[in-house]
């Protein structure tokens, strides 16, 4: 078990889907957002860091991002900010592979374990090249938290589980980050397969945003991600909406 294994176990134990909250470090004031989010009832928080082409990502998370970019955020701004907070939530860092390289993966893993960081999601490493940035947070005692997509062949997917510590990230859309409408007819049953071969919790994320969706996945996951909503919102309304958002999601589950 894990500090964000054991945030899935506590929600399931109270009888919820836990709650995974995404922030952008860096677009406006990441600590006060953070200390918001935890207050309102999020399980998991993933720290987004900024990045000036993040292929994973839709137009609300791409403008998050350029905004931070533009207030000279960087990964070590966000991890000095971060292990000056008191969450109650653990904290994942979210983030692509060139930070990381320009740091180092051993360097980055024991400044995340410095400010009291869980682990890393790096949507754009892959299975085959994840071992020694694994090796490097495990070393810290931190998770990798792989992402597995409904284009993932049911083998692979096998595969990637079974790598998997703290979490699995299921990507419930084909496409990029952001609001949608509706969740795929085939996402319950897709949940379902990938829960049946991960010893790890599985939570879902991309296009949730509203309770009711929140709502319709409980108990087919073991954590639903909201992340470009609480984004949007942040920037259009400040961090009490999100807050109200957040504990209405928190309700939901």
């Amino acid at each position: 078990m894990s500090r964000l294994s054991d945030a899935f176990a506590a929600a399931g134990a109270q009888g919820r889907t836990a709650l995974v909250c995404y922030a952008m470090g860096g677009d406006g004031d990441t600590a006060a957002l953070l200390e918001g989010i935890d207050a309102a009832g999020a399980d998991v928080i993933e720290l987004g860091v900024p990045f000036s082409d993040p292929i994973a990502d839709g137009p609300v998370m791409q403008a998050a991002a350029t905004r931070a970019i533009a207030a000279k955020t960087t990964l070590r701004d966000l991890l000095s900010m971060a292990s000056r907070l008191r969450l109650r939530a653990p904290m994942v860092a979210m983030g692509y592979m060139n930070p990381i390289e320009s740091m180092g993966s051993r360097a980055f893993a024991r400044a995340l374990r410095e400010a009291g960081l869980c682990g890393a999601i790096v949507p754009d490493l892959p299975l085959e090249e994840a071992q020694p940035v694994r090796d490097d947070l495990a070393a810290e005692g931190l998770d990798l938290v792989p992402l597995v997509a409904p284009t993932t062949p049911k083998e692979r997917a096998a595969r990637i589980a079974r790598t998997a510590r703290g979490f699995v990230y299921y990507v419930s859309v084909t496409g990029v980050t952001g609001v949608r409408a509706a969740l795929p007819d085939d996402l319950e049953r897709r949940l379902a397969e990938l829960r049946a071969v991960s010893s790890v919790p599985v939570a879902v994320g991309f296009g949730i945003s509203r309770p009711e969706q929140a709502a319709a996945l409980k108990g087919k996951a073991d954590g639903v991600v909201v992340g470009s909503a609480l984004v949007a919102l942040h920037h259009e309304q400040g961090v009490a909406a999100v807050a109200a958002l957040v504990r209405s999601l928190r309700s939901a589950l």
